[in-house]
């Protein structure tokens, strides 16, 4: 199994969530989304990177796709993804509706 089919689950998981948002007609706000994006894949890079480069967490370089950001896996950054995917989804999907607004 590679990592990819690990991470499958999750981005399918969180697009679900995403594509409920969205059909509801909630969909969250663009610019705070993309300042979220730039950071969160900013400091997932940065920490990744320090983590594998202090040899906390090792990777078996066969189940790996190759494309690497430093020293991390693009498959790292899929948890990211994932989060930022269903995180503000949620947050609007779960959002108290007050009655002029339903």
């Amino acid at each position: 199994m590679t990592y990819w089919l690990i991470n499958i689950p999750f981005l399918l998981a969180a697009a679900l969530v995403l594509g409920a948002a969205l059909g509801r007609g909630v969909a969250p706000r663009a610019l705070p989304w993309v300042v979220s994006t730039a950071v969160m894949m900013t400091l997932t890079a940065v920490f990744d990177n320090a983590i594998i480069g202090t040899g906390l967490v090792a990777y078996d370089s066969e189940l790996l796709s190759g494309v690497m950001i430093g020293l991390a896996p693009i498959e790292d950054f899929a948890y990211t993804v994932a989060a930022l995917m269903m995180i503000p989804a949620l947050w609007h999907l779960l959002e108290p509706r007050s009655p002029e607004r339903s």
